[in-house]
């Protein structure tokens, strides 16, 4: 007993959940992790189960602190490890109770084989944890468990519906917004987004078909992308991106098929306006018939000079979902995401499956509440589709706003099945493309799906933006693609001519008269000769991307829809030579010089802008520069010959968060020379070519 007390507590804790959590099924030797010479893991193992064990240990190694920070979000304790910063998050976890629907239907909904994977991931990390004490963040977050996994899989997907956004709005007194049309939100949001677009054998010279993997989420965090490889004896062999945390691969390419999401954005999410009983403020009524407000309190912790106080924020529940009270009442929200726990375990099925006729019957799980799919397999069939789980709602309400939460007429409890949404199937003209724009706007004119065909209450995107109208613009222009072609369109990176931003009409640069102001001629007749091309050695993108900062407070102040004036524009030009004179002392600047790709004390010229296909969004770093933070991040492409997939991928970074590891930034320069890696799904040539193989622990 004294030898036990005089271990640290953290060690002791590790300790009394070792037996029930580490000594389970899974032996680690049966799993071969093989680093490639990137760091890149690729796992081998029997079961798909072990596979799950393997991934979760090598993305510890790589990553452990992001792993956990998702973790302590989505069980509501990141504010015990970083304060009040992290409250917010802790707030969202606990009012969305998604605990109580993982006790309700864990059991009855997700089947034994996930049970497996979720088991033998969540043994993987508390092994790692196990081992590595030290890095542990809180230890409220251990063990472990496949549910708390799924309560971090809840939050994020609550949040992809933009049920985040609309408690914000409630809990600001602002709910007059319009949610169908995001393209207007806040300009200094304006950073996401993705590319994906696939050939078959029409479009293709060799006839072979084409996938481009190209997603634009954040460089680093809990969204951005790990790659990984994941091969078993139980029919699984994918490469592609995952989220930490993730306990299996959400896009990439298996030998038969290969798929991408890109963000939509239809409408999701609803806003209800509750009838309050003037005689007790805790009940509202539906149909003439009162309810009871469920009263709630979330727990959060907050540190005030070092030290943590525990604060509670009341929250409610109606039958139409989590509520907030504000200035103008009480609101509720619903989406469907609150209600289906299953969305992980349909990406593994979707990665398992062998042909179009299996990845399809898995869509129809209808656990995936959202995202674009661009899809290719061996076969040539190529497959587009605005997925996403949306309400099928009743006719005569303004869904686009906030609706009465008065009538059970309202309150919405089916969403639309797979085949009711907007999709192309082997289209004719031989390509695919969605770029973050409308579903209607998929393939040819003659192959698009029909806006009037789906209703109003469903809320797609009917706008095209720069990347889509660029992007179209490519794919006509040639009526047979080779494959270098196809890398050169995935890697364009020039704005169309009218530029065609979704959120905002920025033309009226182009009109204005250099002539007329002669103090900023030099900046304007830089940006009008410029070619759009946002090349590092470019100063008139140099010019651009300072100017896109500048119209920012511009932006705010006017109303919809954003349509710059050139009173604007001319004063955004004379803050931009402003900014140009005072860091840079000259008005010519590359955009290399101005915008950086920067990993611990690496700092490289990038490439990109935002809304360019090759996509990049900054923000100010130091001494008048910017730093990327979002954009071009994992990027796939695949070509399926008569041989099998071949493969080659780039990520930003580099394969691990380690600044000690030399795969901390080790694709960075490739990355931003447009260059790739040769990935393959070969078992024996991986081991062959391996940096580094071994066990886990």
């Amino acid at each position: 007993m004294n030898n036990f007390k005089s271990i640290t507590p953290i060690t002791r804790y590790l300790i009394s959940f070792i037996p029930v959590f580490i000594f389970g099924q899974i032996n680690p030797s049966n799993i071969t992790i093989a680093r490639d010479s990137y760091g890149v893991p690729h796992i081998f193992a029997k079961t798909d189960a072990e596979l799950a064990y393997g991934l979760a240990w090598a993305h510890s190694e790589d990553d452990f602190k992001t792993i956990q920070q998702g973790y302590l979000a989505g069980n509501a304790i990141l504010s015990k490890y970083i304060g009040i910063k992290g409250s917010g998050a802790d707030f969202l976890s606990q009012m969305i109770r998604s605990d109580e629907i993982i006790e309700r239907d864990y059991e009855k909904k997700i089947s034994p084989e996930y049970k497996k994977i979720l088991e033998a991931y969540s043994d993987g990390i508390n092994s790692y944890a196990k081992l590595n004490p030290k890095k542990i963040l809180h230890t409220d977050l251990f063990p472990i468990t496949p549910k708390k996994m799924l309560k971090y899989a809840q939050l994020q997907l609550f949040i992809s519906s933009e049920g985040n956004y609309w408690i914000s709005k409630i809990i600001n007194n602002d709910i007059k917004y319009v949610v169908i049309d995001q393209s207007n939100e806040l300009f200094s949001k304006q950073q996401k987004g993705s590319n994906t677009f696939a050939f078959n054998s029409s479009k293709t010279k060799d006839g072979s078909s084409y996938l481009a993997i190209n997603t634009h989420q954040p460089l680093d965090g809990p969204v951005s992308w790990y790659e990984a490889h994941l091969q078993s004896e139980e029919g699984t062999n994918i490469l592609g991106g995952l989220f930490a945390g993730s306990p299996n691969i959400l896009i990439g390419v298996n030998e038969h098929l290969a798929w991408c999401h890109t963000v939509n954005r239809p409408d999701k999410t609803d806003v209800f306006a509750l009838e309050m009983d003037p005689n007790n403020k805790h009940r509202y009524i539906v149909d003439g018939k009162y309810y009871e407000l469920e009263k709630f309190k979330a727990e959060l912790t907050v540190k005030v000079l070092g030290v943590p106080i525990k604060i509670k924020k009341r929250y409610y529940r109606s039958i139409y979902g989590p509520t907030l009270k504000n200035k103008s009442g009480f609101f509720s929200v619903r989406t469907p995401s609150l209600f289906e726990i299953r969305a992980l375990e349909q990406w593994w099925r979707m990665g398992k499956s062998k042909n179009f006729s299996e990845f399809y019957s898995n869509l129809k799980m209808k656990a995936v509440p959202g995202y674009n799919i661009g899809y290719a397999d061996k076969n040539d069939t190529i497959f587009y589709i605005s997925n996403g789980l949306i309400p099928k709602r009743t006719e005569g309400y303004d869904w686009k706003n906030v609706v009465p939460g008065n009538t059970k007429k309202t309150l919405w409890t089916s969403t639309y099945n797979i085949d009711e949404l907007p999709q192309v199937i082997q289209p004719k003209s031989g390509f695919i493309y969605n770029t973050n724009h409308s579903p209607f706007l998929s393939t040819s004119e003659q192959e698009n799906p029909i806006k009037d065909n789906f209703s109003s209450n469903m809320g797609f995107e009917t706008y095209n933006n720069n990347r889509s109208t660029r992007l179209k613009q490519l794919i006509d222009e040639n009526n047979k693609i080779d494959y270098n072609r196809f890398k050169q369109i995935k890697y364009d990176n020039t704005l169309p001519t009218p530029m065609a931003y979704s959120w905002m009409d920025i033309n009226a640069l182009f009109d204005i008269d250099p002539m007329r102001y002669p103090d900023i001629r030099n900046i304007l007749t830089e940006i009008q000769n410029w070619d759009r091309k946002a090349d590092v050695n470019s100063y008139g993108a140099g010019a651009f991307a300072i100017l896109y900062f500048k119209l920012g407070k511009y932006y705010r102040q006017l109303p919809e829809p954003k349509i710059f004036p050139k009173t604007y524009l001319i004063d955004a030009l004379r803050d931009t030579k402003k900014h140009m004179i005072k860091f840079f002392g000259t008005e010519k600047v590359k955009l290399g010089d101005f915008q950086k790709l920067v990993r611990g004390n690496k700092e490289i010229p990038i490439f990109g802008l935002r809304d360019v296909l090759t996509a990049m969004a900054s923000v100010p770093y130091k001494k008048g520069l910017s730093k990327v933070t979002a954009g071009e991040s994992y990027i796939e492409l695949v070509k399926f010959t008569k041989e099998g997939p071949e493969i080659e991928s780039i990520i930003s970074y580099g394969s691990s968060d380690d600044p000690k590891s030399r795969h901390f930034d080790d694709q960075m320069d490739e990355y931003a020379s447009f260059k790739t890696k040769k990935m393959t799904l070969d078992k024996e040539k991986i081991l062959l070519d391996a940096e580094k193989i071994y066990n886990p622990k």
